[in-house]
């Protein structure tokens, strides 16, 4: 999610977002000398939560909602807090803290004579923290504040918020408070946002519009390694590099949980450890893919597998030689045969990506047509382009997120086809996840190899937060006047079908620029044990522990 939700070539067919996610990721906040976080306790209302769910899951960067921008992390998010939206696991939107969804035929959404919109949210009634603090309109609003702030340096809060009336101004330091966002009465506030567009609600769901407890945050520095939410779940351990433990809110005001605990390991082989017998769910990796669909083995009962709104690209510096020259970028790209990789690599575990949007968006397209592999055109191109061929080209080097000795074996591959169809050697350079994000946020690799998870199911998730010119989110640099008109008409199109062609038309022109280039769409695989219930594997990140059960 980044939301920005990201994963790393190389993972994807081993990839169940908090089940059997492989990427190892180091967090360097402080805590108790032992390296345990426990929650404090709170006095526990009878409820109907029990049992155990064991899984194995990656270590977070952060717990701190309006931050976060990594799958990793977001897991656990979405399950400890809330906000006044939620996506379900098909990914509609729900209300959660609301009492409903705003619209025009209740009486909750306004178009106002200037253009802007106003949304009334009426909140649940009787909402508490995890410790029983109540939540009022106030809080949410300072939450919204809080997320806003430039001293919390959310590098999404202009994606997900900017829309809001005033948040701009705050980002800037420019305002004290977000103009748009008014509190009513303890129960009713309203948000006013710049224009009607189809997807603002779509971005209430995303973490940095979770509500967090305004008092903690304000007087615990360590607030995330004890947040007291609103979610379904609540924090009961965090050891690094071992566990971390989740307890069922009993009060969770959508109904309490029905499993009791949920605890994840945050090491170890996800396979080994279910075939042990001590964990309930494992992510099925590449080494095991073959025997685990094979009907004659004992496990292929347990077996599933899905699709998710993910992708796998290159990231392609467009401000940085040679990929400034968008010849070379698209000479690099011809140079890779995706269908070969697919094949001998990944055993036709992933299916290749021929576009950025991906099946089960509105605009996806079987037509979409990036550059395809043709190692004579890319030569040639190469040759063509300013910097005369490859040997005029400087050192190149790919960043990914990693901290082994050797690249994964889909990184490998694009590696010799570049020394093989090229004549360019290609060196790795590799950093621990929270480092890697941040300096491809900034803009300081020539050429990287990244994922991208849907937030929600609409297009500006993943084309305007990524080729807008003036989208902090644009990880390439990449520019394209013609582009972003596009874009920009699409975010207000009340038209669904010309919203799809819009989308469509900008998409054309990116895949011919490159600044990414589409790689691969995720596929989960997982093994299942068959005395857990309905265990659902949406196809972006959502909450959804509270919907399983465990058979006596």
């Amino acid at each position: 999610m980044n939301r920005a939700i990201l994963v790393i070539l190389g993972v994807m067919a081993a990839l169940v977002v908090g089940v059997g996610v492989l990427v190892v990721i180091l967090v360097a906040t402080g805590g108790d000398d032992d390296g345990t976080t426990q929650t404090q306790e709170t006095p526990a209302d009878d409820g109907g939560s029990e049992g155990e769910l064991r899984l194995i899951g990656p270590e977070p960067i952060t717990l701190d909602p309006h931050t976060i921008q990594d799958a990793a992390s977001a897991i656990y998010v979405v399950e400890i807090f809330g906000g006044l939206l939620t996506l379900d696991t098909d990914l509609a939107i729900q209300p959660d803290l609301a009492a409903e969804i705003p619209t025009e035929a209740n009486g909750g959404k306004v178009v106002n004579a200037d253009g802007t919109v106003t949304y009334t949210f009426h909140l649940l009634e009787g909402l508490l923290f995890h410790d029983r603090k109540p939540v009022f309109a106030e809080t949410v609003k300072a939450s919204f504040e809080r997320a806003a702030d430039p001293l919390t340096q959310s590098l999404v809060s202009e994606f997900f918020l900017g829309d809001i009336v005033g948040v701009t101004e705050k980002l800037r330091g420019q305002a004290n408070e977000i103009s748009g966002i008014e509190v009513i009465d303890e129960t009713t506030l309203t948000i006013t946002i710049e224009a009607d567009l189809p997807s603002f609600l779509f971005k209430l769901t995303y973490p940095t519009a979770f509500v967090i407890d305004p008092t903690q945050v304000e007087n615990d520095p360590n607030w995330t390694r004890r947040p007291n939410g609103t979610g379904p779940y609540k924090l009961e351990q965090w050891r690094f590099g071992e566990r971390i433990v989740l307890e069922a809110n009993e009060r969770y005001h959508l109904g309490a949980p029905n499993i009791k605990t949920v605890r994840y390991l945050l090491a170890g082989s996800s396979i080994t450890l279910y075939e042990a017998g001590d964990i309930d769910v494992a992510g099925v990796a590449l080494d095991d893919l073959e025997r685990i669909q094979d009907p004659a083995d004992a496990l292929n009962a347990e077996y599933r597998r899905g699709n998710r709104l993910s992708l796998d690209y290159l990231g392609f510096n467009t401000n940085t030689p040679p990929f400034d020259d968008p010849l070379v970028r698209k000479a690099f790209a011809m140079a890779i045969d995706k269908e070969q990789i697919a094949r001998a690599v990944y055993q036709d575990a992933i299916p290749v990506a021929n576009s950025i949007l991906m099946p089960g968006l509105a605009a996806y397209s079987e037509t979409a047509q990036p550059p395809q592999f043709d190692v004579e055109a890319a030569i040639e191109l190469l040759n063509q382009s300013s910097y005369g061929g490859a040997d005029g080209l400087p050192e190149i080097t790919l960043a990914e997120s990693g901290t082994g000795a050797t690249s994964g074996p889909g990184t490998s591959a694009i590696l010799e086809m570049w020394r093989v169809n090229l004549g360019v050697d290609v060196q790795i350079q590799q950093a621990e996840a929270a480092t890697f994000f941040q300096d491809v946020d900034q803009g300081r690799y020539q050429l990287f190899t990244l994922g991208w998870i849907m937030d929600y199911p609409d297009e500006d998730d993943i084309l305007n937060i990524h080729f807008d010119s003036d989208s902090p989110n644009n990880n390439t640099g990449y520019s394209n006047p013609d582009v972003d008109a596009l874009l920009r008409a699409a975010l207000t199109e009340p038209d669904p079908q010309t919203r799809i062609n819009l989308y469509r038309e900008a998409e054309e022109i990116i895949l011919d620029e490159v600044p990414w280039f589409p790689l691969f769409f995720d596929q989960f695989h997982a093994l299942v044990k068959p005395y857990v219930n309905n265990y659902l594997i949406p196809a972006s990140i959502v909450p959804r522990l509270r919907f399983i059960s465990l058979d006596e």
